[in-house]
């Protein structure tokens, strides 16, 4: 039986771009031929991906290949195909589609050499006590490798935008303005009190706009981060100056009884900077 079996390996290694072809030419009938005009330019480089991705099964047959073994090129395989396919931005479950006819083909050319070549039953067991069980893995692999990627690509875009969700702007030296947009959850809360007190240490900064013009509601919590983040700064040397404060938002502030009467506040930025320049200029 292992000399059946290592044949079989034989001829999956020979037929696997015919094999890899007839997937290929059945993925891509039911696209449009505007989808058919961007996947052209690939097409080559996905069918010998096709093709390779084939001969890892005829090589586990021919060679003979523990489970161990077998398992960790079907692991290496799905680790560098699902990020190529992340980054070639198709959808997991486009990708994962392959799977049915990769076993369809396969199948149906080892149906045709087993025929023809009245190979026992027990083969035939065998052989797919191997390949089924790794065509199965080789998919879990390749969806474990896309969901890594995707989730590095969510927390790297989260990350950008949370940099430019605080973005503490020079305007004079020793002078900058924080201007806040949208709602501060707790995960922006700290990354607003973390950057904005790095931001005032490295620009050397004495005074500080906070820009709420943006910020269209104000809750307890908001209002609590606020003054962590001005308290901390009055540690630093830096003044800190409001401004922007919303019709609605200065209503909700009264309502749910925040105080902000210890704090400097001005209707506008632009009425901010104009009384900050010219006590800058009175000073020198």
């Amino acid at each position: 039986m292992e000399d059946e079996i290592g044949f079989l390996g034989d001829k999956i290694l020979e037929y696997r771009f015919k094999i890899a072809n007839e997937v290929h030419e059945s993925r891509i009938s039911g696209i449009t031929e505007e989808e058919k005009k961007k996947l052209a330019p690939f097409e080559v480089e996905l069918i010998n991906i096709r093709a390779h991705f084939i001969s890892l099964f005829g090589e586990v047959l021919r060679d003979h290949l523990d489970e161990e073994t077998a398992l960790q090129k079907f692991t290496q395989w799905g680790k560098e195909t699902g990020e190529m396919f992340f980054n070639l931005k198709v959808s997991l479950d486009e990708a994962l589609k392959d799977t049915k006819y990769y076993r369809t083909f396969l199948w149906e050319t080892l149906k045709e050499v087993i025929k023809k070549d009245k190979m026992s039953m027990d083969t035939v067991f065998e052989v797919g006590g191997i390949i089924d069980p790794l065509l199965d893995h080789a998919a879990y692999s390749f969806s474990l490798s896309y969901v890594h990627f995707y989730q590095l690509t969510l927390e790297r875009a989260q990350s950008t935008f949370l940099e430019l969700s605080v973005p503490v702007v020079p305007l004079a030296k020793e002078i900058a303005v924080l201007p806040l947009i949208g709602n501060i959850d707790t995960e922006r809360a700290n990354y607003l009190m973390e950057e904005t007190l790095k931001s005032a240490n490295r620009l050397q900064l004495q005074r500080l706009i906070v820009d709420l013009s943006g910020v269209y509601i104000i809750d307890t919590m908001v209002a609590d981060q606020i003054f962590k983040v001005i308290d901390s700064l009055r540690f630093l040397g830096v003044e800190t100056i409001l401004t922007g404060i919303r019709p609605e938002v200065a209503q909700t502030i009264v309502s749910i009884g925040i105080d902000f009467s210890s704090l400097t506040i001005k209707s506008s930025l632009q009425k901010a900077i104009e009384d900050l320049l010219i006590r800058v200029k009175n000073n020198k």
